[in-house]
């Protein structure tokens, strides 16, 4: 399994985006089968969504919202369920400036993903037990 954070799917749904082709060389892997099912935090879709329809537009953030939803190798990942791990690893940070999505991407990463994560975001890079993608 994986998480699938925000960098990584606005890179890859937002053609302008300067991650662009490398989310796609990504997503083939992922598509492939390489790190089994991924994982969509409720938190990261909202930021997903927001995010393109602020770049982008209306009907993109719309096309991409329901895209998110339907692959059967994707799983939904209500962020309630983790609430309580998430503010604990918010609040406990030292070294990363993690945003609370963020805190609740290497939460689920660490107690589902066996701490794997695609993203662009170098702040995961720094955290022990989390593994980036790409590399």
């Amino acid at each position: 399994m994986i998480v699938l954070d925000s960098s990584f799917l606005i890179g890859f749904y937002n053609d302008r985006d300067s991650h662009h082709e490398a989310a796609c060389a990504v997503m083939d892997g992922f598509q492939e089968g390489r790190w089994g099912p991924g994982l969509l935090l409720e938190y990261v879709f909202l930021e997903v969504v927001t995010v393109l329809l602020s770049r982008r537009d209306l009907a993109t953030a719309v096309q991409v919202a329901e895209a998110l939803l339907r692959p059967p190798e994707l799983e939904f990942v209500p962020c309630s369920d983790f609430l309580g791990q998430t503010l604990a690893a918010f609040q406990s940070q030292q070294s990363t400036r993690l945003s609370f999505t963020d805190a609740a991407i290497v939460t689920v990463a660490k107690e589902r993903a066996g701490g794997l994560v695609a993203t662009f975001d170098s702040e995961f890079r720094k955290i022990p037990g989390i593994t980036v993608v790409p590399a």
